[in-house]
């Protein structure tokens, strides 16, 4: 009997922005364009329309990537974004800032000026998801029988990092380190 093969499960992320200064029904309108879409391709569209809202979703779409790319290095896997595709993305009617405006006579006439949250998903597609196992079940094998020197040498040659080893602290600007006296 063969051995079974599990499918790796797909990596999915995302990133909301809230308040942002646009009516959800405009939002919508933009956000329809990229739904489905891969992401390199959504990223194209967003920065050749000509709409207000591109530039903001384009910045949301670009932290929904950064944030599945972080997932996949937490997990210790290796994850190519040119499989992510935008497999959710939606803007909800956020807060309505109140204003008013001077009318004839001493009136003032009410209205409102609209915000959404905007929130774009993006998941890694299944063949992507295959090939990720695929090559995890193929560095398994070949370092199978292999000890931990040598392990972390041919780590350190390909240039790959252990699973659940953290970036240093130094890598990380914004966590300094202990300050000297």
């Amino acid at each position: 009997m063969p051995p079974e093969t599990t499918a790796a499960p797909a990596i999915t992320a995302s990133a909301m922005a809230k308040h942002v200064r646009v009516s959800p029904q405009k939002a919508r309108l933009v956000l329809d364009l990229i739904r489905g879409q891969r992401a390199e391709k959504a990223l194209g569209i967003l920065r050749f329309t000509m709409k207000r809202i591109a530039k903001p979703i384009e910045k949301i779409l670009r932290s929904a990537i950064a944030n599945a790319e972080r997932k996949a290095d937490d997990a210790g896997e290796s994850l190519d974004v040119d499989h992510l595709f935008v497999s959710e993305c939606f803007a909800n009617e956020g807060s309505r800032w109140k204003r008013l405006r001077p009318a004839p006579m001493g009136r003032a006439f009410r209205y409102q000026k609209r915000t959404a949250h905007i929130m774009v998903g993006v998941a890694e597609h299944a063949v992507g998801a295959q090939q990720r196992a695929q090559a995890a079940a193929a560095d398994e094998e070949s370092n199978k029988g292999v000890r931990g020197a040598v392990r972390k040498a041919r780590q350190a040659i390909t240039g790959q990092q252990g699973k659940g080893r953290r970036r240093p602290a130094a890598s990380n600007p914004s966590k300094p380190g202990p300050k000297k006296k």
